[in-house]
Protein backbone atom coordinates (compact mmCIF):
# COMPACT_ATOMS: atom_id res chain seq x y z
CA UNK A 1 0.00 0.00 0.00
CA UNK A 2 1.62 3.32 -1.32
CA UNK A 3 0.38 5.84 1.88
CA UNK A 4 1.66 9.25 0.53
CA UNK A 5 -0.94 8.30 -2.66
CA UNK A 6 -3.40 6.48 -1.19
CA UNK A 7 -3.92 9.05 1.15
CA UNK A 8 -4.50 11.78 -1.80
CA UNK A 9 -6.81 9.39 -3.48
CA UNK A 10 -8.74 8.66 -0.66
CA UNK A 11 -9.22 12.67 -0.37
CA UNK A 12 -10.18 13.41 -3.83
CA UNK A 13 -12.41 10.47 -4.89
CA UNK A 14 -14.36 7.19 -2.41
CA UNK A 15 -13.30 3.75 -3.98
CA UNK A 16 -16.40 1.15 -5.01
CA UNK A 17 -14.87 -2.55 -4.38
CA UNK A 18 -15.56 -6.05 -4.56
CA UNK A 19 -13.84 -8.91 -4.05
CA UNK A 20 -14.14 -12.56 -5.91
CA UNK A 21 -14.14 -15.83 -3.98
CA UNK A 22 -11.46 -17.88 -5.22
CA UNK A 23 -11.84 -21.26 -3.66
CA UNK A 24 -8.91 -23.75 -3.22
CA UNK A 25 -10.02 -28.00 -3.51
CA UNK A 26 -6.84 -28.67 -1.69
CA UNK A 27 -2.78 -27.97 -1.37
CA UNK A 28 -1.10 -27.85 -4.67
CA UNK A 29 2.62 -29.92 -4.76
CA UNK A 30 4.86 -26.75 -4.40
CA UNK A 31 3.41 -26.07 -0.77
CA UNK A 32 2.99 -29.55 -0.09
CA UNK A 33 7.03 -29.75 -0.26
CA UNK A 34 7.05 -26.77 2.01
CA UNK A 35 4.65 -28.26 4.47
CA UNK A 36 7.01 -31.21 4.44
CA UNK A 37 9.99 -29.26 5.44
CA UNK A 38 8.08 -27.45 7.84
CA UNK A 39 6.92 -30.69 9.77
CA UNK A 40 11.18 -31.21 9.94
CA UNK A 41 11.09 -27.83 11.04
CA UNK A 42 14.15 -26.78 13.97
CA UNK A 43 14.02 -24.42 16.76
CA UNK A 44 16.10 -21.74 14.78
CA UNK A 45 13.48 -21.13 12.57
CA UNK A 46 11.20 -18.14 12.48
CA UNK A 47 7.72 -18.76 14.70
CA UNK A 48 4.64 -16.47 15.30
CA UNK A 49 6.46 -15.71 18.29
CA UNK A 50 9.97 -14.76 17.57
CA UNK A 51 8.90 -12.55 14.72
CA UNK A 52 6.53 -10.89 16.79
CA UNK A 53 2.93 -11.52 14.87
CA UNK A 54 -0.08 -10.34 16.47
CA UNK A 55 -2.25 -12.08 13.90
CA UNK A 56 -1.99 -15.73 14.69
CA UNK A 57 -5.46 -16.51 14.10
CA UNK A 58 -5.47 -17.43 10.18
CA UNK A 59 -8.75 -17.62 8.29
CA UNK A 60 -9.15 -20.75 5.95
CA UNK A 61 -11.59 -21.03 2.95
CA UNK A 62 -12.88 -24.94 2.74
CA UNK A 63 -10.29 -26.97 1.57
CA UNK A 64 -7.38 -24.85 2.17
CA UNK A 65 -4.99 -26.60 4.43
CA UNK A 66 -2.27 -23.96 5.11
CA UNK A 67 1.40 -25.35 6.15
CA UNK A 68 2.97 -23.75 9.20
CA UNK A 69 5.41 -21.91 7.77
CA UNK A 70 2.39 -20.36 4.96
CA UNK A 71 0.38 -19.46 8.25
CA UNK A 72 3.58 -17.58 9.89
CA UNK A 73 3.55 -15.49 6.37
CA UNK A 74 0.05 -14.92 6.20
CA UNK A 75 0.00 -13.59 9.79
CA UNK A 76 3.21 -11.11 8.99
CA UNK A 77 1.31 -9.66 6.03
CA UNK A 78 -2.04 -8.81 7.70
CA UNK A 79 0.31 -7.03 10.35
CA UNK A 80 1.85 -5.23 7.75
CA UNK A 81 -1.02 -4.28 6.04
CA UNK A 82 -2.84 -3.28 9.55
CA UNK A 83 0.30 -0.96 10.19
CA UNK A 84 2.76 -2.57 12.43
CA UNK A 85 5.97 -3.12 10.12
CA UNK A 86 8.92 -4.61 11.96
CA UNK A 87 12.81 -5.55 11.06
CA UNK A 88 11.38 -9.20 12.00
CA UNK A 89 8.77 -9.01 9.94
CA UNK A 90 10.52 -8.00 6.83
CA UNK A 91 13.17 -10.70 7.57
CA UNK A 92 10.49 -13.29 5.70
CA UNK A 93 11.11 -11.11 2.65
CA UNK A 94 13.56 -11.70 -0.08
CA UNK A 95 16.11 -8.71 -0.14
CA UNK A 96 15.12 -7.98 -4.17
CA UNK A 97 11.16 -8.80 -3.34
CA UNK A 98 8.68 -6.51 -5.15
CA UNK A 99 5.68 -5.27 -3.49
CA UNK A 100 2.87 -4.02 -6.36
CA UNK A 101 -0.22 -2.38 -5.70
CA UNK A 102 -2.09 -0.57 -7.99
CA UNK A 103 -0.08 3.47 -6.92
CA UNK A 104 3.37 1.43 -6.69
CA UNK A 105 5.64 -0.82 -8.22
CA UNK A 106 8.03 -1.20 -5.67
CA UNK A 107 11.10 -3.64 -5.97
CA UNK A 108 13.90 -4.13 -3.23
CA UNK A 109 14.23 -3.84 0.54
CA UNK A 110 14.48 0.04 0.35
CA UNK A 111 11.64 0.38 -1.66
CA UNK A 112 9.13 -1.58 -0.06
CA UNK A 113 10.73 -1.46 3.29
CA UNK A 114 9.46 2.57 2.88
CA UNK A 115 6.28 1.56 1.84
CA UNK A 116 5.08 -0.65 5.06
CA UNK A 117 7.19 1.79 7.56
CA UNK A 118 5.01 4.64 5.66
CA UNK A 119 1.80 2.94 6.10
CA UNK A 120 1.25 3.86 9.87
CA UNK A 121 2.66 7.64 9.27
CA UNK A 122 -0.39 8.46 7.55
CA UNK A 123 -3.08 6.08 8.72
CA UNK A 124 -4.57 5.15 12.11
CA UNK A 125 -5.64 3.31 12.81
CA UNK A 126 -5.68 0.87 10.70
CA UNK A 127 -8.78 -1.67 10.64
CA UNK A 128 -8.49 -5.60 9.48
CA UNK A 129 -12.07 -5.97 8.66
CA UNK A 130 -11.92 -9.55 7.72
CA UNK A 131 -9.60 -11.73 5.95
CA UNK A 132 -9.84 -15.41 4.08
CA UNK A 133 -7.54 -17.16 2.43
CA UNK A 134 -8.92 -18.67 -0.29
CA UNK A 135 -5.49 -20.22 -2.35
CA UNK A 136 -2.72 -22.29 -0.12
CA UNK A 137 -0.95 -22.18 -3.74
CA UNK A 138 1.95 -20.77 -4.67
CA UNK A 139 0.93 -17.61 -4.44
CA UNK A 140 -0.91 -17.85 -1.53
CA UNK A 141 -4.23 -16.11 -2.01
CA UNK A 142 -5.91 -13.86 0.89
CA UNK A 143 -9.47 -11.90 0.44
CA UNK A 144 -8.68 -8.76 2.56
CA UNK A 145 -11.03 -5.73 3.82
CA UNK A 146 -9.30 -3.28 5.50
CA UNK A 147 -10.47 -0.14 6.82
CA UNK A 148 -7.98 3.08 6.63
CA UNK A 149 -8.58 6.30 8.69
CA UNK A 150 -6.68 9.33 7.67
CA UNK A 151 -4.93 11.42 10.44
CA UNK A 152 -5.55 14.05 11.00
CA UNK A 153 -9.05 14.60 9.16
CA UNK A 154 -10.69 11.31 10.44
CA UNK A 155 -11.80 10.49 6.80
CA UNK A 156 -12.16 6.63 6.81
CA UNK A 157 -12.00 4.16 3.37
CA UNK A 158 -12.81 0.69 3.37
CA UNK A 159 -10.91 -1.39 0.51
CA UNK A 160 -11.93 -4.96 -0.48
CA UNK A 161 -8.75 -6.54 -2.10
CA UNK A 162 -7.19 -9.92 -3.59
CA UNK A 163 -3.35 -10.48 -1.88
CA UNK A 164 -0.72 -12.77 -3.44
CA UNK A 165 1.99 -14.02 -1.65
CA UNK A 166 4.75 -15.79 -3.95
CA UNK A 167 7.66 -17.65 -1.72
CA UNK A 168 10.74 -18.95 -2.68
CA UNK A 169 11.23 -22.42 -1.40
CA UNK A 170 14.51 -22.85 -2.70
CA UNK A 171 15.55 -19.62 -0.06
CA UNK A 172 13.76 -21.27 3.06
CA UNK A 173 10.12 -19.88 1.84
CA UNK A 174 11.48 -16.44 1.72
CA UNK A 175 8.80 -13.61 0.21
CA UNK A 176 9.82 -12.62 -2.81
CA UNK A 177 6.71 -10.94 -4.09
CA UNK A 178 3.56 -9.33 -2.77
CA UNK A 179 0.46 -7.56 -4.97
CA UNK A 180 -2.31 -5.91 -3.54
CA UNK A 181 -4.89 -6.28 -6.01
CA UNK A 182 -8.22 -3.69 -5.57
CA UNK A 183 -11.12 -5.05 -7.12
CA UNK A 184 -8.73 -8.18 -7.69
CA UNK A 185 -7.19 -5.87 -10.55
CA UNK A 186 -3.92 -4.04 -10.98
CA UNK A 187 -3.66 -1.22 -13.46
CA UNK A 188 -2.06 -1.59 -16.68
CA UNK A 189 -0.41 0.36 -19.61
CA UNK A 190 3.17 2.00 -19.94
CA UNK A 191 2.09 5.24 -18.42
CA UNK A 192 0.52 4.02 -15.14
CA UNK A 193 3.59 1.30 -14.97
CA UNK A 194 5.58 4.63 -15.02
CA UNK A 195 3.68 6.67 -12.64
CA UNK A 196 3.75 3.24 -10.04
CA UNK A 197 7.63 2.80 -10.04
CA UNK A 198 8.45 6.95 -9.93
CA UNK A 199 6.08 6.78 -6.42
CA UNK A 200 8.39 3.54 -5.77
CA UNK A 201 11.22 6.05 -5.57
CA UNK A 202 9.93 9.16 -4.33
CA UNK A 203 8.18 7.44 -0.81
CA UNK A 204 11.69 6.45 0.59
CA UNK A 205 13.33 9.42 0.46
CA UNK A 206 10.22 10.54 3.21
CA UNK A 207 9.62 7.78 4.85
CA UNK A 208 12.39 6.48 8.07
CA UNK A 209 13.10 2.60 8.06
CA UNK A 210 15.09 1.85 11.43
CA UNK A 211 18.71 0.64 10.75
CA UNK A 212 18.46 -1.28 13.76
CA UNK A 213 16.67 -3.66 16.05
CA UNK A 214 16.59 -0.73 18.69
CA UNK A 215 15.48 1.82 16.46
CA UNK A 216 12.77 -0.58 15.11
CA UNK A 217 11.89 -0.77 18.75
CA UNK A 218 11.58 2.47 19.51
CA UNK A 219 9.45 3.41 16.55
CA UNK A 220 6.78 0.72 17.46
CA UNK A 221 6.77 2.21 21.10
CA UNK A 222 5.92 5.34 19.64
CA UNK A 223 3.49 4.14 17.36
CA UNK A 224 1.80 2.49 19.93
CA UNK A 225 1.55 5.26 22.31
Amino acid sequence: MSSVLFARRILSQPLRSSTSKIMSTGIPPVSAKMQTQATSSTSDQPSFESVGVKHTNISQAPGVNLSPHQKLVVGSILDLFEGHPSLRHLDLWSKDATFADPLTVAEGYNRYAAQWYGLPTVFSPINLVSHTVTSAGNPIEIDLDNKYTLKGVKKEQEIKSKVKIWLDESAGGKITKVEDRWNDKLPDGPISQAFRKLNAVTVPTMVKVPKTQEEDDQMRAAREE
